[in-house]
């Protein structure tokens, strides 16, 4: 399958989560929810453990396959899913914009990829978007920080995004020698053990009897969709392109939010939204010189360089 085309699937679906997610968590609770996604994903995947080799997996492998579960869900899920809670969903997919700076940063620091300076400075202004988004409650509407749950939102969201940039950077490696169909199985189901030890306490105030149709549109899209395929589809991608490119892919994400937020939750994008978007995408355009990175300019060149060298693992 083609790689890009895999990662603008896996990002329009993660863009339509934040609204669905959001519109979940009104009847179901949010360890309890990522508990039931990620583990019952995780069963999706166990037939694809029939022909691994254990045996050809290191120690490090190893550690950096927990790791990669741990911050990609674990963390990325429980300040998503807290985040959504306190802030509108459409907030979620922007604020997860700065994840190319992010992993821009991390991947030049830790897989020692070749850093790129006009890409820095186009993600520093896309950053500065970022930036006003979320600190809009304390500039512009005259609360407080410890009054603004909106703004404790947006910063757990920030720390969701920091969650998926970290795993990236553990699995790409990984990724390059494992087939990604066996590290979606393990990330999913360790990960999914350690939402566990909250559960009780969630399930002393809720109960499956209370489930309704936002409850069971959450698990079914997360189980199926958020988690099974999308994140497959992620892994497949980031094992075949250079990880300080995959962050691009992400920009789809806003565009699906606003779509699916407007009519299920009545969200409407402010005038801080639009001016912090603006230089979200201001920075892509300086870093990424117009189309050079569109993800349908990268398919076109995906199937050229496959045509004329089918044999070969690209990284462009």
């Amino acid at each position: 399958m083609n790689p890009i085309l895999a990662l603008i699937i896996a990002n329009t679906i993660w863009g339509a989560a934040s609204p669905i997610f959001k519109y979940s968590l009104t009847n179901i609770p949010p360890f309890t929810l990522a508990f039931i996604r990620f583990f019952s994903a995780s069963f999706i995947f166990l037939p694809f453990l029939r022909n691994f080799k254990y045996k050809e997996l290191t120690a490090s492998d190893w550690f950096h396959i927990l790791a990669g579960g741990f911050f990609g869900i674990t963390i990325n899920i429980t300040f998503f899913f807290l985040g959504l809670q306190r802030t509108e969903s459409i907030n979620a997919p922007v604020i997860a914009s700065t994840g190319p700076l992010f992993l821009f940063l991390f991947s030049v620091v830790f897989l020692k990829e070749k850093p790129k300076l006009r890409v820095f400075l186009g993600m520093v202004l896309s950053f500065m978007g970022i930036l006003l988004i979320v600190f809009s409650p304390i500039l512009f509407d005259g609360k407080e920080i410890n009054e603004v749950g909106v703004f404790e939102g947006n910063l757990m969201l920030v720390v969701a995004t920091l969650g998926s940039v970290m795993a990236a950077v553990c699995l790409k490696k990984v990724l390059e020698k494992v087939n990604p169909l066996v590290v979606t199985f393990f990330t999913f189901f360790t990960s999914s053990l350690l939402f566990v030890p909250f559960i009780p306490k969630e399930l002393s105030t809720w109960s499956f009897s209370s489930l309704d149709t936002a409850g069971w549109t959450g698990i079914l899209f997360g189980v199926f969709f958020s988690s099974a395929l999308a994140y497959y589809l992620y892994y497949y991608g980031l094992s075949r392109i250079r990880a300080q490119e995959v962050g691009v892919f992400t920009y789809i994400d806003p565009i699906v939010a606003v779509i699916i937020a407007i009519p299920l939750l009545h969200e409407y994008p402010n005038l801080h939204y639009f001016i912090g978007s603006f230089l979200v995408f201001a920075g892509i355009f300086i870093s990424e010189r117009r189309i050079h990175y569109h993800p349908v300019f990268k398919i076109r060149q995906y199937r050229e360089i496959m045509r004329s060298e089918p044999t070969e693992r690209h990284f462009f």
